[in-house]
């Protein structure tokens, strides 16, 4: 057999069979040629060298017949030079056909490779938050990995192995027959003697296989939970170390007990496969032999025949398992469509309105808000077990809100948690739709607006900013390559941290860790603030940004604060009624409505749920 003829019979027989009760609808087989037109010069070319590789197949063992009877056989030197010659160059012929094959093969599979992970990718980052709150990052992760290469496989191995298995192994057979039709027929019987066991070694397998896999994803769930700052935090201070380690060894355990027996059974395999040739092997030499003897056969011709044996076992094991192959391939593509079909619930406006410059006036007007359900924002396939769960319709969270907010004033929401504060704010860049009712800046529905410009016009501030695993710099700019170094100095300078980070070593190079884990809680805000400064928003969103700080991290983060709050419109968020004093307008919310509204100094002056708020906090 060639090199490859072994490993494409046991991909074949270890495949999935299950694919095979799959349903795939002729929508995504005829959009898969969508996919191939940009490689369609390619593909020709491609199949091309894989028609040539496959008559290859045939030559060198005609070549040796050639050598033996008519060379060697009348002592003819010129008849063994050239065939030896020919022999030799078809090997390199086959080499360099080899090359350019899976040169095309390359351009082909990671070209598709590339245009699907990106579609993907830009079609997950264009999602609203709810999808995000959903799927869960590993289903994500494997649909840009494991699906694409597997979409990418239907262009390249599957399509490769249908048809230079099909071209091989009709002219190996072919040659056969026309060499010794007798001897061809007794080799072809053991074929299925070998497949069915080799088809129960499949299935074994599989199921061996997916334990493992089963095994392996429970392991990098556990890793990456306990390995990043907040999770090793979790099991130094809570976690049963030795339980840990036990549920871990666990499954360790059945990962290397399934791999012993994927070894075996590979082994076993390949032992069947090579047993079955030896004994198809010693077939045609028993009885091939007795036809040399008896005159009736040349010796060239035997030598030739064991030649073509050894290139028909393991192409026609492949062929038996196509069907499996291919809607192995057609699956993968199923899934990779199902993420791009995904239509992001917040989306560009057709005819978007450009929300005019200079200072913004935000209006809520009758506002009312319900979740998405489930089935709008994401996907089951996505959500494993939340997708059962909680698919249930969500209740109203946000009730007939009304407020404005005009160019240099500050407004505070407050109330208890759950009230519906961080929802409403979350409506302004549009992180999710109104039910009904709208949200304008200057006299513009959010909705109407092209989300890239209503964005660039709003910075928000949450309660633990996130921070990327690299550099302070990387994480003030983002990529934005506009942002001076003057900039970045001024900003840092206004949000009362530039000191902190001259006195670092690597200074603006300093890498922040995992989530920002190296910098305190207030340093992060304060970088938070200083991102926002250089983004230069008109309108600036403050979630509970010093809900957890202590008396000196919060009297400069308040510090940072006023100077990013002058002259823009703002909406602050705040359990610490203290921080709001200065708010031009509070709004007290309760269930997803307000129920009061004023200045600081009018709501401690009358009873309702402001004044209890405050009496509470002041009595802790």
């Amino acid at each position: 057999m060639t090199s490859q003829g072994p490993w494409l019979a046991f991909r074949a027989l270890t495949a999935d069979r299950s694919v095979i009760a799959t349903k795939v609808g002729k929508e995504t087989k005829h959009r898969i040629f969508t996919y191939a037109l940009p490689f369609k010069r390619q593909i020709v070319f491609f199949l091309i060298v894989v028609v040539i590789e496959a008559t290859l197949v045939v030559s060198q063992p005609l070549l040796f017949k050639l050598i033996v009877d008519e060379g060697i056989a009348n002592a003819d030197r010129r008849v063994v030079i050239l065939g030896a010659l020919g022999v030799a160059l078809i090997a390199l012929f086959s080499s360099i056909i080899s090359m350019v094959e899976r040169w095309f093969s390359a351009q082909i599979g990671e070209g598709l490779i590339f245009n699907l992970r990106s579609q993907i990718f830009d079609n997950v980052m264009q999602q609203s938050v709810a999808f995000f709150t959903r799927a869960q990052t590993g289903s994500l992760v494997s649909r840009l990995n494991s699906d694409v290469i597997g979409a990418q496989q239907t262009f390249t191995s599957t399509l490769s192995g249908v048809i230079s298995n099909s071209i091989s192994t009709t002219i190996v057979i072919g040659t056969m027959a026309f060499l010794s039709w007798q001897l061809t027929l007794a080799s072809l019987i053991l074929l299925p003697i070998f497949l069915y066991p080799a088809k129960w070694v499949g299935k074994k397998l599989q199921g061996f296989t997916r334990s493992q896999m089963s095994n392996n994803a429970e392991l990098s769930q556990q890793m990456n939970e306990r390995f990043n700052v907040s999770g090793a935090l979790l099991s130094m201070l809570y976690a049963n170390r030795k339980r840990e380690l036990a549920a871990f060894e666990q499954r360790a355990d059945e990962v290397r007990d399934a791999g012993i027996k994927i070894a075996l059974i590979n082994r076993f395999f390949f032992i069947s496969l090579t047993l079955i040739g030896a004994i198809a092997t010693a077939i045609i030499y028993g009885f091939g032999g007795l036809e040399v003897i008896d005159g009736d056969l040349s010796i060239g011709t035997l030598l030739a025949l064991v030649a073509l044996l050894f290139r028909l076992y393991g192409p026609l094991t492949a062929l038996s398992n196509v069907r499996v192959e291919i809607m192995t391939a057609l699956v993968a593509f199923d899934r990779v469509f199902e993420v791009l079909d995904l239509k992001p619930i917040v989306a560009d406006p057709v005819n978007p309105i450009e929300i005019p410059t200079g200072p913004i006036t935000l209006k809520f007007e009758n506002v009312s808000f319900t979740y998405p359900k489930p089935e709008d924002v994401s996907l089951a396939s996505l959500e494993s077990i939340a997708a059962v769960a909680d698919r249930a319709i969500s209740d109203q969270v946000l009730h007939d809100i009304s407020f404005e907010v005009k160019p240099g004033q500050m407004t505070a929401l407050v109330g208890p948690s759950g009230a519906g504060k961080s929802t409403l704010s979350s409506l302004i860049p549009r992180l999710y739709d109104v039910t009904t009712g709208s949200v304008k800046l200057n006299n513009v529905d959010v909705r109407n607006a092209k989300l890239t410009d209503l964005r660039s016009k709003i910075g928000v501030v949450p309660q633990d900013p996130h921070m990327l695993h690299t550099t302070i710099l990387e994480n003030l700019t983002l990529g934005n390559e506009q942002i001076t170094q003057n900039q970045i100095w001024e900003a840092l300078d206004a949000a009362q941290i530039s000191q902190l980070v001259k006195s670092l070593p690597n200074q603006l190079k300093t890498v922040v860790g995992d989530r920002g884990y190296r910098l305190s809680g207030g340093e992060k805000q304060r970088l938070a603030i200083a991102r926002l400064l250089l983004k230069q928003p008109e309108i600036v969103i403050l979630d509970e940004a010093t809900a957890h700080l202590d008396s000196e991290s919060e009297a400069l983060v308040q510090q940072a604060l006023e100077f990013a709050l002058s002259n823009r419109t703002s909406i602050v968020i705040a359990h610490r009624l203290s921080t709001i004093r200065k708010a031009d307008l509070v709004l007290v919310m309760a269930q997803g409505r307000i129920v009061q509204r004023g200045t600081h100094e009018s709501l401690i002056a009358e009873s309702g749920l402001y004044r209890d708020l405050h009496d509470k906090q002041f009595q802790e």
